[in-house]
């Protein structure tokens, strides 16, 4: 398990990693490679901050 604070760095680290490609993408809006990277790094984002506001009750229901 990780700690809060790790927690912390990697949605840091996944959100540097989102902004550069974005500015690639506003580079090159037509690349389906990077919109797909992009919704990954959200999905992972997303995850993230769900266990650091240390969800209550159960993941599947």
């Amino acid at each position: 398990m990780r700690t809060a604070d790790q927690v912390r760095r990697k949605l840091t680290e996944l959100t540097k990693q989102k902004q550069f490609i974005q500015q690639q993408l506003d580079k090159d809006k037509e690349n389906s490679v990077l919109t797909i990277q992009i919704e990954k790094l959200e999905d992972m984002t997303m995850m993230l901050e769900w266990v650091l506001n240390e969800p209550s009750g159960s993941y599947h229901g």
